[in-house]
């Protein structure tokens, strides 16, 4: 059982060694790490070389539609306000709000990154605010590692709630009390999280100085409307209702608080941009690509059942692994993320007056530039079905429950954290361990549903280490080839957050829950 655990592992070894260690690239390390894996696949675990090279497709084809697409997409619309100028007037419209880097970033990166991550998840919540932030003036590398840091709490609830609904259907738990569960176990890095964003943008502690009340506001003005919707409502709406309350708030303080913040994080401006003011029609047509995707994905999600129900239906059901037990792969051409991320953009070029031909031409620049962002991902979902079909990841799985016994919840999150470092989807983190959490939890005379909740918990966490979710990082600041530089800073963190959670995990069975 050992050396099936030691090879497992290999995979996952040789990903940490060759992005923070050897400083590979990243879709050259990626692409390394799945043909290792085939190798043990076949050679080891016995897996056809028909069913690895299927899992492999899957894995690729469940990368280009929707992950890619959605990043893509997300990408090409940041690029088309660059080329429309749009992009500028976004800046002086923020600077108007506050010119202190720091409030800026916590309202863009905490609550518009939020409200993405609610709405569309796959990506979204990193590759539009860290776009974003740069394009306003803030470091890049900080802003990327801000935006993956904070990312890692609202995952369960992402994509309207669809990592706990599958949650919930894979192991047989009501949504509703899961969903509590859920919130309960989070809460408390929930609320610290806008606090770590604003010490990595300000390179430590001190960073909180003068900003602490409007960090404090950013904190309790989305963790209490978020906690109490997915207590009341259940998993669909937390993320949104508690990132447009957070908006809201944080926008209104910032009237009162940080007016004149120290030079340091005082974005740097032109005397004209700062008091330059735009009209209103000058501000829904700079912000419209945002203002669309918005609405569409408002009126596509199940909270519309009418539009929801008339274009769920256009989409494409396949089997691709060849073996027993494959997943069936759902290509929805419409009621998706990326379309809809695609459709806004193209309307909201036409409103920045932007032709067809310049729109065609930041596509092409986007896919040229980002190629080696797709590989990537492609590379690590591939892996991840290929690990996941020949059992190597339930061997790692096991022989952690094996070896961790009555102290199990403390590593729970971490199992959770590795499925996500694999996958880089709390959805498939969900799918891969969820039934795992919870059987070992009834086995353990343990709740599990709380095990569950530990589960997604930990997958939001390791989304940060994720080579997928790094990909997407480096790509969205203009930095490909960085992977191992943004790994090696933003894994401190991760380490934080995962030894919180499995305190905060193994606390909440000593007290019962």
């Amino acid at each position: 059982m050992f050396l099936r655990f030691v090879l497992a592992v290999l995979p996952i070894l040789w990903l940490v060694i060759a992005l923070s260690v050897l400083k590979i690239a990243g879709h050259k390390a990626c692409v390394a790490a799945l043909l290792l894996t085939a190798v043990l696949a076949v050679f080891y675990w016995k897996l056809s070389v028909v069913n690895t090279l299927t899992a492999g497709l899957e894995g690729v084809l469940n990368a280009l539609w929707p992950i890619c697409l959605v990043i893509v997409a997300a990408l090409f619309t940041y690029n088309l306000t660059l080329e429309t100028g749009a992009m500028e007037a976004i800046k002086k419209m923020l600077a108007g709000v506050s010119v202190d880097e720091r409030v800026l970033l916590l309202i863009i990166g905490w609550g518009f990154g939020n409200f993405m991550e609610g709405m569309a998840g796959f990506g979204t919540a990193v590759a539009i605010p860290a776009s974003m932030l740069v394009g306003i003036g803030l470091d890049p590398m900080r802003a990327v590692l801000a935006c993956l840091v904070v990312n890692s709490t609202p995952t369960a609830f992402g994509s309207v709630g669809v990592p706990t609904v599958t949650l919930a259907s894979v192991t047989g738990l009501d949504v509703l009390p899961l969903s509590g569960d859920v919130a309960l176990i989070q809460c408390i890095l929930t609320f610290l999280s806008p606090f770590f964003m604003v010490c990595i943008m300000g390179k430590g502690i001190k960073a909180l100085k003068g900003v602490f009340p409007m960090t404090l506001i950013a904190a309790l003005s989305f963790t209490v409307p978020w906690f109490i919707a997915a207590q009341v409502i259940g998993c669909e709406l937390p993320n949104i209702i508690g990132s447009i309350i957070s908006l809201v708030c944080m926008v209104a303080a910032a009237r009162f608080l940080n007016k004149n913040p120290e030079e340091e994080y005082a974005i740097m401006l032109e005397e004209d941009d700062r008091s330059a003011g735009l009209s209103v029609a000058e501000g829904v047509k700079a912000w419209s690509p945002f203002i669309l995707i918005f609405f569409l994905l408002i009126f596509t999600s199940t909270l519309c059942p009418p539009i929801h129900n008339l274009i769920a239906g256009i989409a494409t059901s396949v089997v691709v692994y060849a073996g027993e037990g494959g997943s069936t792969l759902t290509f929805s051409w419409i009621n998706t993320p990326g379309v809809m991320i695609f459709i806004a953009a193209i309307i909201g070029g036409f409103i920045q007056k932007a032709s067809v031909g310049t729109m065609l031409r930041v596509l092409g620049e986007t896919l040229k530039k980002y190629w080696k962002t797709i590989l990537t991902i492609c590379s690590v979902m591939a892996t991840a079905k290929v690990m996941g079909y020949s059992g190597m990841i339930s061997d790692i799985a096991n022989m952690l429950v094996v070896a961790t016994g009555p102290f199990y919840p403390l590593i729970s999150p971490l199992i959770g954290a590795l499925g996500a470092f694999v996958t880089g989807s709390g959805t498939s983190t969900c799918v891969l361990f969820g039934g795992l959490q919870s059987q070992t939890a009834l086995s353990l005379g343990l709740n599990p549903s709380w095990m569950a909740a530990a589960n997604v918990m930990g997958a939001g966490i390791g989304k940060m280490i994720c080579p997928q979710g790094i990909a997407i990082g480096a790509g969205a600041i203009n930095a490909v080839g960085s992977e191992s530089k943004i790994l090696r800073s933003v894994f401190k963190y991760f380490v934080i957050y995962v030894v919180l959670a499995g305190i905060i995990c193994f606390a909440g069975t000593v007290i019962g829950l």
